[in-house]
């Protein structure tokens, strides 16, 4: 099964964990900027940020964005 990443979750993520983005930034020692440039869908986050972040806020790397199916293709 093949994944297109959807639009980014971080917002409601932090939400939901009672952090904000100024928080998660110093805790993982990043410019604020770059977390809203997450957020905004300006960048994808790297697979170690993502881990990072979700291991921060205590979430799965899953829960960072919306999974879109895509079709598998030929077998």
């Amino acid at each position: 099964m093949k994944f297109e990443l959807g639009r980014c979750l971080l917002q409601q993520r932090l939400a939901e964990h009672g952090m904000g983005r100024e928080e998660l930034a110093r805790a993982l020692l990043y410019k604020s900027e770059r977390i809203a440039d997450y957020m905004e869908n300006k960048r994808v986050m790297p697979l170690q940020v993502a881990i990072s972040v979700a291991d921060t806020i205590g979430c799965q790397v899953r829960d960072l964005y919306e999974l879109i199916e895509v079709g598998s293709g030929p077998s």
